[in-house]
């Protein structure tokens, strides 16, 4: 058996891990490697193996650092079957179709300069045509459940707690009559996070691959956030002013609606109405609701009460471009979570 790292490795981004086991190749994630442009490009647009040579994929979860090459893998001849849990491939048929978009808008403006400059106008990576096709090739698993997605490997996967859906993947393998098991812990999550049950432990392996991006920082106590949600939200009131919040359109969006709610209902705050200004997010939150299985005990309770912790009186998705337009002129106090503020 070989493990090649062929991303995320010395890096930051691109996720993507390849085993070699007994003349077959599994993929572990194929994310985008996000950077400077052109290199961006070249990076993401040539894999360091065959793509036709890969016989199966596993998918840790959605964000796009561990998602976003996949349309590129299958345009490139890659035809095997793409395992992850149902959230993770219900995000990526919303996330990867808005990784194209931005991409082709990317292009659209690159080549306005360089057909001036009479040089060869570039393609986009992939388009929301292909990101869509991809889709096809997913095949959802829930966690605990074992399967084979190639000969002589049973796979598990375990909750990482880390966004919804997102999976620990533990792999027995048997080659030439010798049985290791090896563990890739994709991104981990952190206990006492709102929405989503705590990462499972991983323990018992061999061989451990795992990514080391925030290795030396510490997280603030999950228990500070509700204090420091408070201060902020009670000084914009006094001053008249607006918050404005650029966040990730998965789990860190869903996650600040879920705060506001309970600050609401518990009346600790100044109701201010909240604005979602990202369409994406909006969409996101949508498949947020159809999954409360994956939530931990305190949001279940929440739902099961007929409490939606996505929908409550002051809060507003906006879909339409003249509709966070008119943000700019809205005079009042309130709360805009905004993913192109990132």
């Amino acid at each position: 058996m070989q493990i090649q790292f062929c991303g995320a490795a010395r890096s930051v981004t691109g996720s993507q891990h390849l085993l070699n086991i007994d003349g077959k190749r599994l993929l572990l994630d194929c994310g985008l490697y996000q950077g400077r442009r052109d290199e961006s490009y070249e990076r993401n647009r040539n894999f360091l193996f065959d793509p036709q040579s890969v016989n199966a994929m596993i998918l840790s979860h959605a964000h796009i650092d561990h998602s976003g090459n996949i349309p590129n893998l299958v345009k490139s001849g890659f035809d095997g079957n793409i395992f992850c849990t149902g959230p993770t491939m219900s995000l990526c048929n919303v996330m990867l179709q808005d990784s194209a978009l931005i991409q082709e808008r990317d292009v659209q403006f690159l080549n306005k300069r360089l057909i001036k400059k009479g040089e060869i106008p570039r393609q986009p990576l992939y388009t929301i045509k292909e990101a869509q096709r991809c889709i096809d090739n997913f095949m959802s698993v829930n966690y605990n459940r074992p399967f084979e997605p190639i000969p002589n490997v049973k796979v598990r996967m375990l909750n990482a707690g880390h966004i919804l859906g997102s999976a620990m993947i533990r792999m027995d393998i048997t080659e030439d009559g010798r049985k290791i098991r090896i563990g890739f812990t994709g991104d981990l999550g952190r206990v006492n996070l709102p929405i989503i049950e705590d990462p499972d432990q991983i323990t018992d392996v061999d061989y451990l691959i795992t990514e080391c991006t925030y290795g030396n920082r510490l997280h603030d106590p999950v228990e500070e956030i509700e204090d420091k949600l408070i201060a902020t939200i009670e000084h914009a009131f006094k001053e008249n002013g607006k918050i404005i919040i650029p966040a990730f359109s998965v789990e860190r969006t869903q996650e600040i609606i879920y705060h506001l709610n309970l600050l609401y209902e518990k009346k600790k705050v100044p109701a201010l109405p909240v604005f979602v200004d990202s369409p994406m997010a909006v969409n996101v939150t949508e498949v947020f609701k159809i999954y409360p299985n994956y939530y931990d005990e305190e949001a279940r309770k929440l739902m099961d009460s007929g409490d939606n912790p996505f929908l409550f009186d002051n809060l507003k998705y906006l879909r339409k471009l003249e509709e966070s337009k008119n943000l700019n002129s809205y005079k009042k106090p309130c709360i805009i979570i905004s993913a192109s503020g990132m």
